[in-house]
């Protein structure tokens, strides 16, 4: 890289931004330090006055980095811009020495003893105590391999509750941030997107305590027990979604989750689609591939094509797409639309261009005129093929779901005397905490905040209450020992009986 100084005003954001601190600012001007940049291309890319391009004659023993699509040019002694490899009289050498488990077991840390990993009774059936203070509806024990075990049930009430969404799908569904609605009233958020799945947000203190709370509290105990929700996108699609179903968008069933973003899809059938065309486009709205500039497509030995996209150039190949109705979860509703321009010094008359989408449920062909024109096609055999090869390597679209709630002081105070001991023993993993027998993701920092699979707990365990809140039945299973010394309810303790399946539940859950 090399700065035009008349350009330079010295901002600073290429000296910020520069991941190996190849940039100073002296007088007002940015000065690059050859001998550490990777013309990485990041002070090219923040510069507000288009004052940085590639220059300056690489320095002898400088090599190329190939573990990213950076594709950094390292000069010798020096670090690539990711800070993980050194080259070392020119040989590129991770800094960091492969590890055992051993070596990270500390990190790690225990997982909870055998014996108290499942509870001895769930939380589902046993009611609630109000206020918290008083005992646990329900503190059994049981003996397990010669360890006194001890489990403390309630159907905790939690304002400090929410869900979070997972829909499987590259269609587009709303902008990030975007009010989620049931009929009028918001109730969530659109999240960001995660690899091929849109995120939604449900619920939360501060909307279950709004004038909204009690269909708040409905829409995410809904949504936990696998019952079918219709919701609406603020400016964007209507959803009806049910967890473990797939989802359906505007009207449309939704069938294949995608297998990667455009890139990937390169990455992953280079050599399959390299027999398909001259030139293979995949669209997506992520990151869009151009095969010939793409690694891949260099691995695989594809010639340059002069084809270049109209999307923003990320690295060789790849290109931020954009969100919309389109192919691929992008504006693009012509697929030609996508290329921008075709240098017919490079391209050649008779060129077939190929162009698909990450599910590879759709894709078109076309072969270059003599004027440079774009003339639609049949779909080969060989590209036919390519779409099935990418269908079968998708996933059937779901929608999954994870609750997410927070176990509160009081909510505490009905196992133990003294709530901290109880939260040091869920962090230090002697009381595990399970949901309707569900193992919980315990969040790090303070307080029990907890993530569990909606998937795993028995349908029909969640409820609400008009306070607003949800009720997630919640375990805490120890040794007795430890429970003795955190000061638990061990006065309250008592024998159960286990009904048959449906005994006295008019509810028809089993017990």
């Amino acid at each position: 890289m090399q700065v035009k100084e008349e350009k330079c005003t010295g901002c600073g954001f290429c000296m910020r931004d520069c991941p190996v601190e190849a940039v100073k600012i002296s007088k007002k001007k940015a000065i690059i330090n050859r001998e550490i940049c990777t013309h990485c291309g990041v002070c090219l890319k923040v510069c507000p006055e288009q004052a940085v391009e590639p220059g300056f004659k690489l320095l002898a023993g400088t090599i190329e980095c190939d573990a990213c699509p950076i594709k950094c040019q390292v000069p010798s002694d020096a670090m690539g811009a990711c800070l993980r490899y050194r080259n070392d009289n020119e040989t590129l050498v991770r800094v960091t020495d492969l590890h055992t488990f051993e070596d990270v077991k500390k990190n790690v840390g225990q997982p909870p003893k055998p014996a108290i990993q499942y509870p001895v009774i769930t939380a589902l059936g046993a009611g609630t105590t109000y206020p918290c203070c008083k005992p646990a509806p329900h503190i059994v024990s049981e003996t397990r391999d010669d360890i006194d075990v001890v489990t403390v049930v309630t159907e905790v009430p939690l304002s400090y509750s929410s869900i979070m969404v997972k829909i499987d799908t590259d269609v587009f569904i709303g902008t990030e941030g975007a009010d989620i609605m049931v009929g009028k009233r918001v109730v969530g958020m659109v999240e960001t997107e995660q690899y091929g799945s849109k995120m939604l947000h449900i619920g939360g203190v501060n909307r279950l305590t709004s004038e909204n709370g009690f269909i708040v509290a409905r829409t995410i105990t809904d949504i936990a027990n696998c019952k079918e929700v219709k919701l609406k996108i603020e400016n964007g699609s209507r959803l009806k979604i049910r967890v473990g179903y797939a989802p359906v968008i505007d009207g449309t069933k939704v069938k294949k989750m995608r297998i990667g973003c455009g890139s990937a899809t390169l990455g992953i059938f280079a050599p399959l689609l390299k027999e398909t065309a001259d030139e293979v486009i995949v669209l997506d709205s992520h990151v869009t591939g151009l095969l010939s500039g793409h690694v891949a497509g260099n691995y695989a030995g594809v010639a340059p094509s002069g084809v270049d996209l109209k999307f923003k150039l990320s690295t060789p190949g790849r290109y931020f797409g954009d969100h919309g109705k389109g192919w691929g979860g992008t504006s693009v509703n012509d697929p030609k639309d996508v290329i921008q321009s075709i240098d017919m010094d490079i391209a050649r008359p008779g060129m077939v261009i190929f162009i698909t989408e990450t599910t590879g449920q759709n894709g078109v062909m076309f072969e270059l005129d003599e004027k440079g024109e774009l003339i639609p096609i049949p779909l080969t055999q060989k590209a036919k093929a390519a779409l099935n090869a990418i269908e079968d390597s998708c996933e059937p679209s779901l929608v999954n779901a994870v609750y997410i709630g927070g176990s509160g002081g009081s909510a505490r105070a009905g196992v133990t005397k003294f709530p901290i001991k109880l939260t040091e023993a869920v962090h230090e993993n002697k009381a595990h905490l399970t949901v309707c027998g569900a193992p919980g993701f315990i969040l790090p920092g303070g307080g029990i905040s907890f993530m569990v699979d909606v998937n795993k707990v028995k349908t029909g365990a969640f409820y609400w209450t008009p306070t607003p809140a949800t009720i997630c039945p919640l375990e805490y299973t120890m040794e007795l020992k430890d429970y003795i010394s955190m000061g638990g309810h061990v006065e309250a303790m008592k024998p159960f009986k286990a009904k048959k399946p449906g005994e006295n539940d008019p509810t028809g859950h089993s017990s």
